[in-house]
């Protein structure tokens, strides 16, 4: 799934990320993302965070046919003011991974933390998150 094609993600002009960058999904660098103090907003750093987890989330279940994701909880701390393009990036351990996919396949059924860094323009990490997702398999009704 590209995160970037949900309506909330176009409405706000979310973009997927070059691949080549190490990050995931971005926001560019524009006057309508900042606040009353000329930073990047906040909700706009969450958003960023959400999105990016979702994107590492769709690429890890590429393969994956009716599995449902729905962000359960979304932690944050604000490190420092925001300036500029900002981008997310995800890093999952390769166990952890494969345990989000066996419980998923066992139980049809699964909760996955993601954690998320949020990065301006300048290089600073502006914020980071966890964002915790419950997955499930959708199951076809029964006649």
């Amino acid at each position: 799934m590209d995160v970037s094609q949900l309506p909330f993600n176009r409405l706000i002009g979310l973009e997927l990320a070059n691949p080549d960058s190490g990050f995931l999904v971005s926001l560019p660098d524009k006057l309508q993302y900042t606040n009353h103090l000329g930073t990047v907003h906040g909700s706009a750093l969450l958003a960023v965070a959400e999105a990016g987890s979702g994107a590492f989330l769709s690429q890890h279940f590429t393969n994956e046919t009716g599995v449902i994701p729905v962000v359960r909880k979304l932690e944050s701390k604000f490190r420092k003011p925001a300036s500029g393009q900002v981008s997310a990036r995800c890093e999952v351990a390769s166990d952890e991974l494969v345990r989000w996919s066996t419980e998923l396949a066992s139980r049809g059924r699964v909760s996955a933390s993601i954690p998320v860094e949020v990065v301006d323009g300048t290089g600073a990490v502006v914020l980071s998150a966890t964002v915790e997702w419950f997955i499930v398999r959708d199951t076809p009704n029964l006649p």
